[in-house]
């Protein structure tokens, strides 16, 4: 939308983002460590998007939702860290109104869809774990299907109506966002009207996106580890433990974050909390996903290896390959 489609309700034409402004002699290792982190997210998130299209023995339902986790991180650094990057370097931390608009629009719905397909993808492993009989029936290529797509587009809505909330509240005084980025909590502030009505909403959506499938998750663990304390071999329960750990962990770092800074109510002792807390869901957890769920695993390491032995054959060594299989 454009500056002046909010006009009528505003009195300012663009914000300022305060980012980490406060710190001017760790601008250069600030601009440098996101940088870092911007090219190992994107990196590793396209490698694994690449190798699930590529190798069709990564063609399962597993790695279709890994597929589409890696591509929504993809999109979701892309949304934040870019712009944090060019104000570390340029000093310009103002961004129109319209800017800040799509921003958090964009954000809120990847939060979103992040949100539901974590909870997907742990649903898909209990059925693998505790129910592998039943595995093939209950998680069919259709209701695999519906699950990505309703994760994807049940998220437009809602976070649609939360940016309209949120700008077609009045601003009338100072355009200063203590933020890297606009967040909806701290757009708030700027309000100068009562936001009971948008808390509420914002707490609402923290509970349904957030609170629940956090729950279900715990649920579900609480199941897979009782089916892994069950398992006869020892090296088996210890890679199993392993990995249910670190998805745990990133999964807590995720929703953990967000519902501290989502759910508390509005007191300004907790901006400079805020925008610290916000790192982990919006920087560290786009950047360690690809290698917690998907590129340690031996499925990923072998789809490596089969691609870079595929690179260096010659096409008739290829060929021939290819007649022995």
């Amino acid at each position: 939308m454009a500056d002046t489609d909010w006009g009528n309700q505003t009195s300012i034409t663009k914000f300022i983002l305060l980012g980490f402004g406060n710190l001017p002699q760790l601008q250069v290792l600030l601009f440098l460590l996101f940088l870092v982190i911007y090219i190992v997210t994107t990196a590793g998130n396209i490698l694994v998007v690449a190798l699930v299209v590529a190798d069709q023995h990564l063609h399962t339902f597993r790695y279709f939702f890994l597929g589409n986790l890696s591509c929504l991180e993809t999109c979701y650094a892309s949304t934040l860290l870019p712009r944090m990057l060019a104000s570390l370097v340029t000093g310009d931390r103002t961004i129109s109104v319209s800017g800040c608009v799509a921003q958090l629009d964009f954000f809120g719905s990847l939060v979103a869809v992040e949100c539901c397909l974590l909870s997907v993808m742990f649903y898909d492993r209990y059925l693998e774990i505790c129910k592998p009989l039943h595995y093939a029936a209950l998680m069919n290529g259709r209701l695999r299907f519906w699950l990505a797509a309703g994760s994807w587009l049940e998220a437009q809505p809602v976070s649609f109506v939360q940016t309209t909330l949120v700008f077609t509240s009045p601003f009338c005084g100072p355009n200063k966002i203590d933020h890297f980025f606009c967040d909806v909590v701290s757009v708030l502030w700027l309000v100068c009207a009562d936001t009971s009505c948008n808390e509420m909403s914002n707490i609402t959506v923290t509970v349904v996106f957030l609170t629940t499938p956090f729950m279900l998750i715990l649920t579900s663990y609480a199941r897979i580890i009782a089916t892994v304390l069950r398992m006869s071999s020892p090296r088996s329960r210890h890679r199993a433990f392993s990995t249910c750990s670190s998805h745990l962990v990133m999964v807590t770092l995720f929703y953990g974050s967000g519902m501290i800074i989502y759910l508390h109510p509005k007191s300004s002792y907790m901006l400079e909390n805020d925008k610290l807390l916000s790192l982990f869901y919006t920087v560290v957890t786009p950047m360690m996903n690809p290698n917690i769920y998907s590129l340690r695993n031996e499925e990923m390491k072998g789809a490596r290896r089969r691609r870079v032995a595929g690179k260096r054959l010659s096409p008739l060594q290829k060929g021939f390959c290819l007649r022995l299989t």
